[in-house]
């Protein structure tokens, strides 16, 4: 349940235009003209982007979050995954959430989604409550945005002011997600090469995978760590020994796949700094997260120390990467659409 604390702050994030992560973002340098105070500037994206079109945005997204995460924990983690995986696929666009079609494969249908992904239901939720105050204006790619940070908040973590004005592609790509979502299988350097395809650097890398602070994964995501990490039937040497034991209780070497278990078991609900500390210790449950400390980059190692030793660092770079990410190949102007459903395009 999100405290009053929370929910106040994500209201002072929809009214004000002047909170300090976002001006410590200025750095950046994507041209969003922020400085305009209000309206619709169709060609970037801006904070104030619905301040006249749809002033209540936020607050709809929030109300909806709050009773959809108190009902379920587990779904803010979710809510938040779903702005990564489609920000990874043609760039934050809502191609993630759009159903088959006849011109093309849902994304949903794609291998690092299939089976894994949810909180479509309360998007749909979310589109329809804005449809009904304020009609074909609220993109759907800005939808996924808001909630993320809303999801981020109401469990503990820090807010961004989100850059708004992304509007909704017309079609999905299943095979470029199976190719530029990064599996959970990769090396370090692998995954510096993923993220670096995207825009986004090391220090963007560690920080976001700190999202992991809260969620699941299935034992199908990380069970060759338990028993053949690299085809010789021995364990990741890189897993600390009590916690390996602890995983094979939970994953089998035979089935059990679907079977979930926490990202950061010690605070699985609450976002923190305690995903870096775990890894510290050989307790990363998936081979990327571990390899963010034991893949042989000092840069990322070092990262990871500083943010397990500084929660309020972490929180600084997870908001400041939160809003960079968001802002890889935004449709805007007259490109794409503004969908009046998000499962399908207009």
């Amino acid at each position: 349940m999100a405290s009053k604390m929370q929910v106040l702050f994500l209201a002072f994030l929809s009214m004000t235009s002047s909170f300090i992560v976002c001006q410590a973002n200025s750095g950046y340098g994507y041209g969003f003209g922020w400085g305009s105070g209000g309206g619709n500037n169709y060609n970037s994206l801006s904070p104030y982007f619905y301040d006249f079109s749809c002033p209540q945005a936020n607050d709809i997204v929030v109300s909806v979050l709050e009773n959809a995460i108190s009902q379920d924990p587990r779904m803010a983690a979710s809510l938040l995954r779903l702005h990564f995986h489609d920000c990874f696929v043609q760039g934050c666009d809502a191609s993630i959430l759009l159903d088959d079609s006849a011109a093309f494969v849902s994304e949903k249908r794609a291998k690092p989604n299939v089976n894994s992904l949810r909180g479509f239901t309360v998007i749909d939720i979310i589109k329809a409550r804005l449809e009904e105050e304020c009609p074909e204006t609220v993109s759907c790619a800005d939808i996924l945005a808001l909630v993320a940070r809303g999801a981020t908040v109401l469990s503990g973590g820090p807010g961004w002011e989100v850059p708004l004005g992304r509007r909704d592609s017309k079609a999905a790509n299943m095979l470029l997600a199976n190719a530029t979502i990064p599996p959970p299988i990769l090396t370090a350097q692998k995954l510096i090469a993923s993220f670096k395809q995207q825009g986004l650097d090391e220090v963007d890398l560690v920080a976001l995978s700190g999202a992991h602070t809260i969620g699941v994964a299935r034992c199908t995501s990380f069970k060759a760590r338990l028993y053949s990490q690299n085809g010789n039937s021995e364990a990741d040497v890189s897993l600390e020994k009590a916690y390996l034991n602890e995983l094979k209780s939970v994953c089998p070497s035979s089935g059990g796949d679907n079977n979930i278990t926490p990202l950061d078991y010690a605070s699985p609900r609450s976002f923190d700094n305690t995903y870096y500390k775990l890894i510290l210790g050989g307790r990363g449950l998936l081979f990327t997260d571990q390899q963010l400390y034991s893949g042989n980059y000092a840069t990322l190692a070092q990262l990871v120390k500083s943010y397990a030793d500084d929660e309020g660092l972490f929180f600084d770079q997870f908001a400041k990467s939160m809003v960079k990410m968001g802002t890889i190949s935004p449709l805007l102007g007259s490109n794409g659409e503004v969908r009046k459903n998000c499962r399908r395009a207009n």
